[in-house]
C-alpha cells in the first residue's frame, strides 16, 4: 500500500486500514509503541530481518568448518555492526558456490584477514585454491635482518674451481712457451 492513500479507522481494542472502501488490514490496538505484522514486508525485507546471528551460522555450518569459522568471527564482537559483514559473507554462497565460498574462507583464514571485503576479493580473483606461497621461516623478516650469510642464501655463487684451473693452465703454457 506504499504511496496509497487508505483510511484507518481506531477503536480502544482495534485498528482497521481500508483502501478505496474495502479492508486491508486489521491490528489489535497496543496502549504504546508500535507492532508491525511481518507478513506484510516485501519478501526482501522479510529475508533480511530472518537472517539472524542465529541463522547466520547455521548457515556457515552447511558451507563448512572454515566459513563458520569466518561468521564466528565476525559475530564474535559488535554482532549488529558486524550481522551486514556475516550476511555478506553468506550471499557470495549463491554466486560463487558452497565449495569455492569454504576454499576462499580458508584462505582468508591464512592470510589472517577473514573479512567478507577480503573473501570477496580472494573469490573475484579466483585465488581460493592457489597453493599458499612457500615460507622462509623467518617470519617474513627483512632480508637484512638475517645477516651477511643469509642475504644472498638464494643466489647462486659462480663456481670458482673453473677459474683457478684455467689459470693454473694459463701459466703451465706460459712456461712451456719460455
Amino acid at each position: 500500500m506504499i504511496g496509497r492513500k487508505v483510511d484507518v479507522r481506531s477503536t480502544a481494542t482495534m485498528v482497521q486500514v481500508f483502501h478505496d472502501g474495502s479492508l486491508v488490514k486489521t491490528h489489535t490496538a497496543l496502549d504504546q509503541g508500535k507492532r508491525t505484522d511481518k507478513s506484510d514486508y516485501p519478501p526482501e525485507k522479510i529475508a533480511f530481518q530472518m537472517r539472524t546471528p542465529v541463522w547466520c551460522r547455521s548457515q556457515a555450518s552447511e558451507i563448512g568448518d572454515a566459513c563458520r569459522q569466518v561468521v564466528d568471527q565476525l559475530l564474535e564482537v559488535n554482532v549488529l555492526y558486524r550481522l551486514r559483514a556475516a550476511q555478506g559473507v553468506l550471499g557470495l554462497r549463491k554466486k560463487y558456490g558452497d565449495t569455492r565460498l569454504e576454499a576462499a574462507c580458508s584462505r582468508a583464514i591464512a592470510v589472517g584477514d577473514p573479512s567478507y571485503r577480503t573473501i570477496k576479493g580472494i573469490l573475484i580473483a579466483g585465488t581460493e585454491t592457489d597453493p599458499e606461497p612457500e615460507t622462509s621461516g623467518d617470519a617474513g623478516a627483512a632480508a637484512f635482518l638475517h645477516g651477511p650469510a643469509q642475504l644472498f642464501a638464494t643466489v647462486a655463487t659462480p663456481d670458482t674451481t673453473d677459474d683457478i684451473h684455467d689459470d693454473q693452465v694459463h701459466d703451465e703454457a706460459e712456461v712451456e712457451a719460455r
